[in-house]
């Protein structure tokens, strides 16, 4: 019962993959650009608000499992912002993108349910996302929006380290 037990577990551990976030295939990528471009020409957001993405906290300094924090949080933020009511013309190129990271939260949640379910944030990373929660709670929605959306590209460098594991440098 126990041999049973530990097999089930190693098997669960096993479904855990983010490879293939190592490196995002050209069409998401291409999605993205084509969406940050768009969101940059329709809107031009104010430059000055953007500062959630500015951060001394480098992921690949961070153990694996705060990395993974790191990154849902980004994307939950992302996510968020993608979802908001937007022009018609900006709704149909976020789509793809947003399906992507919707994609990329929920294989990264299942891997922290797998490999981390206990995991308590380091106190940088406590501090970062606190920062965070902050900025949520006393920016304005236009300016979450700007952030995420003009930072994408840092969101999947971080997923992309995630993914790499100890091999992110």
């Amino acid at each position: 019962m126990v041999c049973l037990s530990f097999t089930s577990l190693l098997a669960l551990g096993k479904s855990c993959s983010l490879s293939k976030y190592q490196l995002p295939a050209p069409h998401e990528r291409k999605a993205v650009q084509k969406m940050k471009q768009h969101f940059e020409n329709i809107l031009l957001p104010n430059r000055k608000c953007i500062k959630l993405f500015h951060r001394k906290l480098n992921p690949a300094e961070l153990l694996v499992p705060d990395r993974m924090m790191l990154v849902e949080a980004e994307l939950n933020l992302t996510i968020a912002m993608l979802g908001l009511p937007a022009d018609p013309s900006f709704s149909g190129t976020r789509q793809q993108p947003m399906a992507f990271l919707t994609q990329a939260r929920e294989d990264l949640r299942h891997c922290m349910a797998t490999e981390a379910p206990l995991h308590q944030p380091s106190r940088k990373l406590r501090h970062w996302l606190q920062k965070l929660q902050t900025a949520r709670e006393t920016e304005t929605t236009s300016c979450l929006e700007a952030s995420a959306i003009i930072y994408i590209f840092e969101v999947l460098k971080d997923l992309q380290c995630v993914a790499l594991r100890e091999q992110c440098t």
